[in-house]
């Protein structure tokens, strides 16, 4: 019975995922056209962005493992979540969220680079397989809920678009930020 509970989970995730492609699809788009051109125009929020990353350089500092793994799991869980139920707002948060993400990778690779060579990006590969996706994932509902607002039955299409979302965050986006969590937590304490 958990087995068929489970996979009747999965299948109403893959459908809902069919559902929100082009959404998913826009998220994905948006981020990498961000990503990329923070990489190549660095020059956008400078000293913000160094604050911020020299505030969370501070908060990992003098953790363990467990302590890596839980800050990175539960700060990545709660922005992907903020992403896809502010959708509501009719899709601004999470596109803003896209847009402000994709910079910052952008830039901070761009930053890495010029210290380290291109090869540390290769880093950056193990965890990012997994958050990235569940980001873009959390990203492209957020932007599903906000559009489908716009169309007939939009009360309705809020209801099931948040059920579904909620479900697709519990099976799919969650394991996959836990994953992630893992990797980068055990990374940065082998590596330092």
């Amino acid at each position: 019975m958990k087995k068929s509970w489970l996979k009747e989970n999965y299948i109403a995730c893959f459908k809902f995922f069919k559902e929100s492609e082009k959404h998913i699809l826009f998220a994905t788009l948006l981020f990498f056209i961000t990503a990329f051109i923070g990489f190549l125009f660095p020059i956008f929020f400078r000293e913000q962005i160094i604050d911020i990353m020299t505030q969370m350089i501070g908060l990992l500092d003098g953790k363990s493992a467990f302590e890596l793994v839980s800050l990175i799991f539960f700060n990545n869980m709660k922005a992907s979540f903020m992403a896809m139920v502010l959708g509501i707002a009719i899709g601004i948060f999470p596109i803003f969220t896209g847009i402000v993400n994709g910079y910052i990778l952008g830039f901070v690779s761009r930053q890495v680079v010029a210290v380290e060579g291109i090869w540390v990006m290769w880093q950056l590969l193990p965890h990012g397989i997994f958050e990235i996706p569940a980001i873009l994932f959390s990203i492209g509902i957020g932007v599903k809920i906000g559009t489908d607002l716009f169309k007939e039955k939009a009360k309705e299409k809020l209801r099931k678009n948040f059920r579904e979302g909620l479900r697709f965050f519990v099976f799919v986006v969650f394991p996959l930020l836990l994953i992630a969590g893992i990797i980068e937590g055990l990374l940065i304490a082998i590596l330092g």
